[in-house]
């Protein structure tokens, strides 16, 4: 089994809470977050993950977003953890690899909760023909309890703890004026941060 342990130093340098975690994913650079990118990069930039960007997710957040979001809160976790972090990873950037509008009233959008998983997984196999049964189980998982099997890993639990907490904030977001506001400012003070290291 293929762990991946940070050591004292690589743990401190790591958001401290979900929320830092999640105000990070808005403020990665693939030069400076080389880790994590270097697990993750050839599956986020390619044209099939890319293309997310064009579908709504929760409110105003479009999937690439959410996707990304829930992927770097998953490689936080995971690797403090001291889990796998390269399958925690790559199953979340494909979790939610499905090619609809969820949001429209066609009446096969109806189960998506339930559907989606099994496509983005169909959609992920082609991506990548390579990908794990660990990767598939988290991708397979990650909407339990409303699909009725749960992860069968410690990483598909992260991914699918993080989806729900990302999914949580994104609505709140949207839908809660202050809250938005202050994801603003906050998001700000960690970009400027980030730009004088």
């Amino acid at each position: 089994m293929a762990k991946n342990h940070s050591s004292p130093a690589q743990r401190d340098a790591l958001p401290t809470s979900l929320y830092g975690a999640y105000l990070r994913s808005y403020a990665l650079d693939p030069e400076r977050d080389r880790a994590f990118f270097d697990l993750v990069g050839d599956l986020y930039f390619s044209d099939e993950v890319q293309y997310l960007k064009r579908y709504e997710q929760h409110s105003s957040i479009n999937r690439l977003d959410h996707v990304r979001s829930v992927t770097y809160v998953s490689y936080v976790y995971a690797k403090k953890m001291g889990l796998d972090v390269k399958a925690a990873v790559r199953g979340a950037v494909l979790h939610d690899l499905f090619y609809y509008d969820w949001h429209d009233s066609a009446m096969w959008h109806r189960p998506h909760g339930f559907l989606h998983p099994r496509f983005a997984l169909h959609n992920a196999r082609l991506l990548n023909p390579a990908i794990s049964k660990k990767e598939e189980n988290i991708i397979r998982r990650h909407m339990f309890p409303l699909t009725p099997t749960p992860p069968r890993y410690a990483e598909g639990w992260v991914v699918s703890l993080s989806d729900k907490y990302c999914a949580t904030v994104e609505m709140l977001r949207a839908e809660v004026g202050f809250f938005g506001k202050r994801f603003a400012e906050k998001l700000a003070a960690v970009s400027a941060a980030d730009s004088n290291d």
